[in-house]
């Protein structure tokens, strides 16, 4: 009999299972209370029972583990000092979709040679993620593979969708059992609807194929998940940070009987990928908050240790230390001053935020 199954598959190699990773970096008290902390003060925040505003902030993907921690502490710090008006929450990126190709993030490719040990890149990330929430730091991913948070959910407090991603029902039925809270992203196009029905289609239970703890294919059953919200980026070569854009965000929210819950990402098509652009794009959604706008709740910003992106060379020897080797981020000494500016403009504005 001709064979019509696996024609272009080279190999199957054995994956650990969830419960065996678990076990092998089992999850901390401490860290446990940073997750739980984390999960509830967002929550708050998009029921409208916390005034202040959280900031998703950190390298574009991790690459080195060293200086991700290095640049966590940092962070750390940096969020206590802050903490009566922003809730800093580190961006902890292991999984980059990709346009057509090119490195897939830490989980997939750990040693960065094209190896794709993918069992030793799900084992590190989530050391990584451990350290980060011992540390204090509440951590933030976006989601694209649907296997992934079985091996790494119980150590993240913000989840995002991708534009590419959000329109994908795999995504939206994985988002409903996802037990963070989940920013969509608005599509490629701009298109706030796409981010909008994903909300929708996320809230709701679903029953999809996944698989447990075991490692053993099995029927999904979620209740759904009532916290996702909207994630302006930008998109079709243009901002969508404005006011007049997330009035229409608003509109569009308030249309589908959702809360009007809006997250502005600094980054990407908001700052036409220059990161010298991220301050500006941050300054002027702060002064849309602190004009009275009550429906942006967060931001987001591509931050590292040292400004731009590089490179991967052939010699990892030659990385530049905490320099981004993905989409190219602002440095330290911008985040904190963007940061800190933030706090300062918003510590009197926020007082009106919360529901009586």
């Amino acid at each position: 009999m001709q064979q019509t199954e696996n024609l272009n598959i080279e190999s199957f190699d054995a994956m650990p299972t969830p419960e065996e990773v678990h076990a092998r970096v089992p999850l901390t008290e401490t860290a446990a209370q940073t997750v739980v902390a984390g999960r509830r003060t967002l929550e708050r925040i998009l029921d409208r029972q916390d005034g202040r505003v959280f900031v998703v902030v950190g390298p574009c993907s991790i690459h080195d583990p060293v200086a991700g921690i290095d640049y966590a502490r940092r962070l750390k710090a940096l969020a206590d000092e802050v903490a009566d008006t922003l809730v800093l929450v580190m961006r902890v990126y292991f999984e980059k979709p990709r346009t057509s190709t090119g490195w897939k993030g830490y989980v997939n490719d750990p040693r960065m040679d094209d190896s794709f040990h993918i069992e030793e890149g799900m084992q590190k990330a989530r050391e990584f993620l451990l350290q980060v929430n011992e540390i204090g730091l509440p951590a933030a991913t976006e989601a694209l593979d649907p296997i992934a948070p079985q091996y790494l959910g119980d150590l993240v407090s913000w989840t995002a969708i991708g534009a590419r991603t959000s329109e994908s029902q795999t995504h939206r039925e994985m988002a409903s059992g996802l037990s963070t809270p989940v920013g969509f992203k608005n599509g490629t196009d701009g298109s706030v609807d796409t981010a909008v029905n994903a909300i929708i289609s996320a809230a709701s239970p679903h029953n999809f194929l996944g698989i447990n703890m075991q490692g053993r294919s099995a029927v999904v059953r979620t209740r759904g998940n009532r916290y996702g919200h909207v994630v302006l980026r930008g998109g079709g070569d243009r901002p969508n940070y404005d006011t007049v854009s997330v009035s229409m965000a608003e509109q569009a929210l308030a249309k589908a009987k959702l809360p009007q819950n809006v997250v502005v990402d600094c980054s990407h098509a908001n700052s036409y990928k220059k990161p010298e652009l991220q301050p500006l794009v941050m300054q002027d959604v702060v002064n849309q908050i602190r004009l009275g706008n009550r429906s942006i709740v967060g931001l987001m910003i591509e931050s590292f240790i040292e400004a731009g992106n590089q490179p991967i060379p052939a010699d990892l020897s030659k990385l530049k230390y905490g320099c981004s080797v993905t989409d190219a981020c602002v440095d330290w000494a911008t985040t904190e001053k963007m940061i800190r500016d933030a706090r300062e403009a918003l510590r009197g504005p926020l007082t009106g935020r919360v529901k009586s």
